[in-house]
């Protein structure tokens, strides 16, 4: 039994992974070093082989970044987490430590697009083949699966159409082939979604949206069992070093404490902002999973607390459209980025899925009349009148 297993979320997040130093201090500290010294030859020796646990090097052992590994896995409901640098590197250390030439991803279709350009451009180098796929017909990643097929992949909600996955059914799909299901659970966080109890094997996090909240840092997290994240996505961290700062590591241990307050609050907003969206005559459709147009709306409250932050709309007229409403705003940050207390505004087609072909974005559903809103924490009446500017 864990430690912290009797206790409820919001307590793992103020408390889980906190082991105080003689200096008894209430917040947790940063350690800002790249080695540790040891009392002997022996201790030393002791320590690199892993016969005794212990801080090595701070590329893969650090009292802070193990700090919010431990409180990231205590809210997943995970054994174990390793920290990344990025979102991005914590999928390729997944995909770098469980895969091999020859081996098969099945990934959803509808995922960020620098993740398609990593399988499409460079995990192909390593002899390693990607089928891509609907995210939400099962049939589809059923299909797709082949005897050499070792990781099942996918974003819910997707990035930007908010779309569902089935995420039960897709883990029963990997387990009865022999493979594992990653998710990317970027846009709920363990405060309104927890795959692992769904039945997936990995979950991905870029900490650089939600976890953190404000926009300050960059980072990635991979949550898991202890044999295949805490040895194989460890191993792959502690020799090809694509590691998380202390500092960045103490950011997000600050922003865990507050995650299911700020990601209900970006709940409340979006869930406004959507429906206000759905009566603007220039808005053709919005994609937003607690709205009952929404086709996955029933599935997305069975496993789901809540909706999320973020959706997408389109509206007529295309590119040139889209450009002017978004330029028209002035309180709404134009930037990809996502997951802060400002709520940022995006045309998709043109900057987080600009690197895939249109063929591409045909298929994964990105039209040039698309536009993301990241919902923030401002007044949702002010919101809705900055974007009424270019409506």
């Amino acid at each position: 039994m864990n430690e912290f297993d009797e206790y409820g979320f919001d307590t793992l997040a103020v408390r889980a992974g906190q082991h105080r130093t003689g200096e008894g201090e209430q917040s947790e500290p940063i350690f800002p070093t790249s080695s540790y010294v040891f009392g002997s030859a022996a201790e030393a020796a002791a320590r690199f082989s892993g016969a005794v646990p212990g801080n090595i090097y701070s590329r893969f052992t650090n009292p802070t970044v193990r700090t919010f590994e431990q409180r990231l896995a205590a809210l997943e409901g995970g054994e174990c987490c390793v920290a990344t640098s990025s979102g991005m590197s914590a999928i390729l250390s997944t995909f770098m430590a469980l895969l091999k030439a020859g081996d098969h991803i099945v990934s959803s279709r509808a995922v960020f697009g620098t993740t398609t350009v990593l399988c499409t451009n460079y995990m192909a180098k390593f002899g390693v083949e990607t089928t891509f796929v609907d995210l939400v017909n099962v049939d589809a990643w059923q299909a797709a699966i082949k005897p050499n097929t070792r990781l099942l992949f996918l974003e819910t909600p997707s990035n930007p159409l908010t779309e569902i996955a089935d995420i039960r059914a897709v883990a029963d799909l990997a387990h009865q082939h022999g493979a594992l299901l990653v998710v990317d659970n970027c846009f709920c966080t363990p405060a309104l979604q927890r795959p692992l109890e769904l039945g997936a094997d990995i979950i991905i996090h870029s900490a650089t949206k939600y976890l953190d909240g404000q926009g300050r840092c960059i980072g990635g997290a991979v949550v898991g069992r202890a044999d295949v994240v805490g040895k194989d996505v460890y191993g792959f961290l502690r020799t090809a070093g694509p590691t998380m700062s202390p500092f960045n590591a103490w950011v997000f241990l600050k922003g865990l404490e507050t995650l299911r307050l700020r990601m209900e609050a970006h709940c409340k907003n979006a869930q406004q902002l959507a429906e206000w969206l759905e009566a603007q005559p220039q808005v053709t459709r919005v994609n937003y999973p607690s709205l009952k147009s929404h086709p996955q709306h029933a599935l997305a409250a069975s496993q789901q607390k809540g909706f999320g932050g973020v959706l997408s709309f389109e509206v007529q007229g295309g590119k040139e459209a889209a450009w002017r409403l978004i330029d028209a705003t002035r309180l709404i940050s134009i930037t990809a980025n996502l997951g802060d207390t400002k709520s940022t505004i995006t045309h998709p087609a043109t900057t987080t899925h600009g690197r895939l072909t249109p063929e591409q974005r045909a298929d994964a559903g990105i039209s040039d009349g698309l536009i993301r809103i990241a919902v923030g924490l401002e007044d949702i009446d002010d919101l809705q009148t900055d974007l009424a500017r270019g409506l």
